[in-house]
């Protein structure tokens, strides 16, 4: 499966939008507006949400909001044109606009322009600045406290036990369970320098484990726990808690004495 990450090419998703329609899409009053090398190039309250692919969605501006010219080659009224946005000396080509008059499939885009979200030096929504992409309208996050019994094992190695840990529930995701650092033995822990974003919980930082069987066998497990110093404020609980990767082979969480099922998602 394409990761939903990765950087689309512009002519094929302008053609399948176009074609087939977004698979949703809503119309949002909040302000939006986009940072380009130091200049706001969009200001609006009429943005679209968009998605694209199932697991989140962009925004998309109206033409009229956009303060640049935007130089749009062979554009069609009921197509779509991939342009180029400069100001002063920084130009990014991973902008589309679409025309105004579109099938009914695809209608909610006329008009409107796609500037890669990671093309722009920020973007915000009123004051408040958005990072990765936009918050899914239809997602929410709960951190709850629980005292159920949990162990995690690694290629059956107990790492973790503890009866105090926040479970994450994130809308469409399997639960996630946080432990205290302290229910993990510190010499099995390896900093990586690995990062990653996310919206709705700020930026991660990763370790690797070191394990040893019963046989005396020594494996190194890249990146199987992430954490959180900074988390966002409506998941600030997390912050220094530790989460494994369960995705992972060998990885096997036990909640009450019972086996979570190991979940299927795009990062299995």
């Amino acid at each position: 499966m394409p990761s939903p990450h990765a950087q689309p090419n512009l002519h094929d998703l302008g053609k399948k939008l176009v074609e087939e329609g977004p698979l949703k899409s809503l119309p949002t009053s909040r302000r939006v507006r986009i940072l380009f090398n130091g200049e706001y190039v969009a200001d609006t309250t009429s943005a679209l949400y968009v998605w694209e692919h199932e697991y989140y969605p962009y925004f998309y501006v109206p033409r009229k909001s956009i303060t640049r010219n935007l130089d749009t080659p062979g554009s069609d009224p009921g197509s779509y044109s991939v342009a180029t946005l400069q100001v002063g000396h920084k130009t990014t080509d991973r902008v589309i606009v679409f025309g105004d008059e579109l099938n009914p499939r695809s209608k909610a885009l006329e008009g409107m322009v796609r500037i890669e979200f990671g093309a722009a030096d920020a973007w915000f929504e009123e004051d408040t600045q958005i990072y990765v992409h936009p918050k899914d309208p239809f997602r929410r996050v709960d951190v709850l406290h629980s005292t159920r019994a949990l162990e995690v094992r690694v290629s059956g190695v107990l790492v973790a036990r503890t009866g105090s840990a926040y479970h994450l529930h994130e809308t469409g995701l399997p639960c996630r369970y946080y432990v205290p650092a302290t229910a993990v033995d510190p010499r099995m822990l390896r900093r990586s320098e690995t990062t990653t974003a996310c919206p709705y919980k700020g930026t991660a930082n990763y370790y690797d484990v070191a394990i040893t069987d019963g046989a005396g066998r020594k494996t190194e497990i890249r990146d199987l726990v992430w954490y959180y110093k900074t988390p966002t404020l409506e998941c600030a609980n997390v912050a220094g808690f530790l989460c494994f990767y369960h995705e992972m082979d060998g990885v096997e969480i036990t909640l009450d004495g019972e086996v979570v099922p190991r979940p299927e998602t795009p990062w299995s």
